[in-house]
């Protein structure tokens, strides 16, 4: 993927948004991908049907990384709980009162619906910060922020016993987190801290929350995470280390895959997903301009193998299929949903690639 585009300051700072809207770095730790950004979903008439041929009743699911109605890992509960599953989530500590309050006002109900009508109910909802793998990880300057206040046990070892107690064994593990604090600076300018601070949040959290939920996972179950063609195409904007997180993530699946599934007999997989089509997303960029996204969406269509756009759900069903009795045999993927973006080596639309009939 190379988007022929000028690289001005506006298009820089875009690229964030864009990161985003692909589904990569989260403005805070462990806030989900598209955190702040509306990725709508289409109609229940509209979305795929999966449902129908995939039943999870008495399976439950732990979403790492919900903390609104408008990302990846909500349109996956979505997904999950339309066949059937129980929906629980990790949601980052200073975001958490607010999500919760959204949950009890009705806030999310119109994006809550299922295919049949009903709404989505999420059994349970945690607190977790996935850069701290223990109590002891978890610094005093976090412990007396007072965005932390009254909060406790939210390590990912302490959520894992946490959900065991709740629970027992589950069967679906999401990790649908990321950050990058220095995601708007070129690799040549980032620091050590910055580069290592988005490989711990956004690629060691994964092996961390496999660590500690695969030991109560049951046989057959499913570990999925999602990452971002940066990982192996030069995105210029998505700096900070983040594309190098991306590729240590797609790695450890499949490193994690044949350790996990010795194990603990679970699979392990992630999700590169394309341009989503966002309203807020096309806000960003100079009054009367084209966005950034704009143009993301406009490229992907026209050099994609589906001219489509790409929604949320679109991430769901794939997420659902993933984690389903369907793709039992599946472990160690990245699977593109990005209507064959990925596979392109030219831009079809470029001036360069206009031949004479």
């Amino acid at each position: 993927l190379s988007l022929a585009l000028p690289l001005s300051s506006t298009i820089m700072r875009a690229a964030v948004v864009l990161a985003l809207a692909l589904g990569s770095a989260s403005a805070f730790v462990t806030r989900p991908f598209n955190a702040g950004i509306r990725a709508p979903a289409r109609t229940a008439a509209a979305a795929p049907r999966m449902a129908a041929s995939i039943d999870l009743k008495g399976k439950t699911a732990f979403i790492a990384g919900v903390a609104d109605s408008t990302g990846y890992g909500w349109a996956i509960a979505k997904a999950l709980a339309d066949a059937g599953a129980t929906v629980t989530v990790g949601t980052w500590p200073p975001v958490l009162g607010i999500f919760q309050k959204s949950l009890n006002s009705g806030k999310f109900k119109e994006d809550s619906i299922l295919s049949d009508g009903s709404e989505m109910k999420i059994d349970k909802v945690y607190p977790l910060d996935a850069v701290f793998d223990t109590a002891d990880d978890v610094p005093e300057e976090t412990k007396n922020n007072k965005r932390y206040a009254g909060l406790e046990g939210y390590s990912i070892s302490e959520v894992a016993k946490a959900v065991e107690a709740d629970y027992g064994k589950i069967d679906i593990l999401v990790h649908s987190l990321a950050n990058g604090p220095e995601v708007v600076k070129p690799l040549l300018e980032t620091s050590r801290n910055g580069y290592l601070m988005a490989s711990s949040a956004s690629a060691y959290s994964f092996v961390s929350l496999v660590q500690k939920f695969g030991p109560i996972m049951n046989d057959g179950g499913s570990a999925l995470s999602l990452t971002y063609i940066a990982s192996e195409r030069v995105i210029p904007g998505y700096g900070g280390g983040m594309s190098s997180a991306k590729a240590q993530l797609e790695s450890d699946t499949r490193t994690l895959a044949w350790e996990a599934g010795r194990a603990h007999g679970i699979r392990v997989n992630t999700i590169s997903a394309g341009p989503l089509k966002s309203r807020a997303a096309s806000a960003i960029g100079e009054k009367g301009t084209k966005s950034f996204i704009e143009y993301a969406i406009d490229y992907s269509k026209a050099n994609s193998p589906l001219a489509r756009d790409l929604y949320s759900d679109d991430v769901g069903a794939s997420a659902l299929f993933m984690c389903s009795p369907l793709a039992i045999g599946v472990t160690g993927v990245t699977m593109y949903v990005d209507n064959g973006l990925h596979a392109m080596g030219l831009a079809v639309d470029s001036a360069a690639m206009q031949m004479d009939h």
